[in-house]
């Protein structure tokens, strides 16, 4: 498979701490990655990066063999931890400021998600419960018709009912040849769907292995070698 993007000793340092440090590593097109590690790791600043919202301190980026920039924001799609949306705003409103800045949005991909999320476009964004804003970033995203989709932290504040059916929405609405980076520290719903993981500690990279190797190889789970690499102090599993 063709590298789609590398990073290559990527640091990036805020008040003299490395957020981000040395962290070189390649993802392949077509896979779907779970990059994981406990708040404070490294994975929100390093996708900030990839997205081009954010500049290395050193080291760099390449994706498709080139450094981020204007053109690899128009095949990146960025979903962040934080709400992005105006107060004033209604789910269709979303939608139309989506497609307004990107020139791959899909308004008939974002209808098809907000079906799937169970959210109707007269909601406002104001009075969104936790998980419906989770459910809304998510429909937003994933309405791009891009190559590389970075999640960072999708499932946070959706009921464990609800993840799989999320998880199949996301993997369903996406073309063989993209390439998905997932951010969680839920490691037995991304183990379900990924076909390899990054682990993030302290800002570096510690390990980039394929799931299905890790299991035939060393006969672990990603969960067995979540354990090893941050212990037993209390990280959650599920």
């Amino acid at each position: 498979m063709e590298n789609v993007l590398e990073s290559i000793g990527v640091t990036k340092n805020y008040a003299g701490k490395a957020a981000v440090d040395n962290v070189s590593l390649k993802l392949e097109t077509g896979l779907v990655y779970a990059m994981l590690g406990p708040n404070g790791s490294g994975k929100t600043t390093w996708m900030k990066m990839v997205a081009g919202l954010v500049k290395p301190g050193k080291g760099e980026i390449l994706y498709k063999g080139k450094a981020i920039g204007k053109e690899s924001k128009k095949e990146i799609a960025y979903m962040s931890t934080e709400p992005y949306f105006y107060s004033w705003m209604t789910v269709a409103d979303v939608g139309r400021y989506y497609q307004d800045f990107f020139e791959d949005f899909s308004m008939e991909k974002y209808h098809q998600m907000l079906k799937r999320m169970e959210l109707t476009e007269e909601l406002k964004t104001k009075k969104l419960s936790t998980g419906m804003m989770a459910k809304l970033k998510i429909a937003v995203t994933m309405a791009r018709n891009a190559k590389l989709y970075l999640l960072d932290e999708p499932l946070n504040g959706i009921d464990l009912l609800a993840r799989d059916e999320i998880m199949k929405s996301i993997l369903e609405v996406i073309d063989p040849d993209v390439t998905l980076v997932i951010s969680s520290h839920l490691v037995d719903e991304l183990e379900r769907v990924a076909d390899a993981a990054i682990f993030m500690k302290e800002g570096k990279m510690v390990r980039q292995c394929m799931v299905e190797e890790l299991r035939s190889s060393e006969k672990k789970s990603v969960v067995d070698l979540y354990r090893e690499i941050y212990g037993h102090g209390g990280e959650e599993l599920c």
